[in-house]
């Protein structure tokens, strides 16, 4: 089942994450749930907010993507297929001193149709739980690396617009003022 997606201005997209403590079906039921609706968008990462529930959980599925990114996953490089998509819980992401940071074209599905650069690091460690709890220990450049670090910010109620620098938001300015025009019309309760 598709969740609805909550779009910019709508205050849940600035709250940060609760720890999930609860492995349970219902966080499974959800999680499922989310990759459902970031497949049916079209996307390649979804952070719980974005649904608007206020939890440290997202997911991410790369197998789609036409991009230039390595991993190691628990000290092995499985294929994609047998772990995307990811259910990532309670990430810790930290970047090894001296890692390079490079701009790189972003969009958010609570932006519909609104993107631009950001500049992030370029390689990332992120320690995290799956569905079921287990603890796991990532590795990831490129794209994936971009992904995971765009979500877990989410998580922690920052977007990506906040990380723009000023020339790149300004051109973006008054898109970004029409859609919280159109979220507080629409003025939906979540769910």
């Amino acid at each position: 089942m598709s969740l609805r997606i909550v779009h910019y201005n709508d205050a849940v997209l600035r709250t940060k994450g609760e720890k999930v403590i609860t492995f349970d079906p219902a966080l499974a039921r959800l999680a499922d749930e989310m990759v459902d609706t970031m497949h049916d968008a079209g996307g390649i990462g979804l952070a719980a907010q974005q649904v608007g529930r206020a939890l440290q959980l997202c997911v991410v599925d790369l197998r789609e993507a036409d991009a230039d990114f390595t991993y190691e996953l628990d000290g092995r490089q499985p294929p994609l297929d047998l772990f995307m998509p990811m259910v990532i819980a309670n990430p810790v992401v930290s970047v090894a001193a001296g890692t390079p940071a490079v701009a790189g074209e972003e969009g958010c599905l609570s932006f519909p149709k609104i993107r631009g650069d950001i500049v992030r690091p370029d390689a990332i460690r992120v320690r995290f739980q799956d569905e079921k709890g287990l603890g796991h220990d990532l590795t990831c450049t490129g794209l994936f690396a971009r992904c995971i670090q765009h979500e877990v910010d989410h998580l922690n109620g920052v977007l990506f617009i906040d990380r723009m620098d000023k020339k790149t938001r300004a051109g973006l300015d008054e898109a970004i003022k029409a859609l919280a025009r159109e979220t507080k019309a629409a003025g939906r309760p979540l769910p």
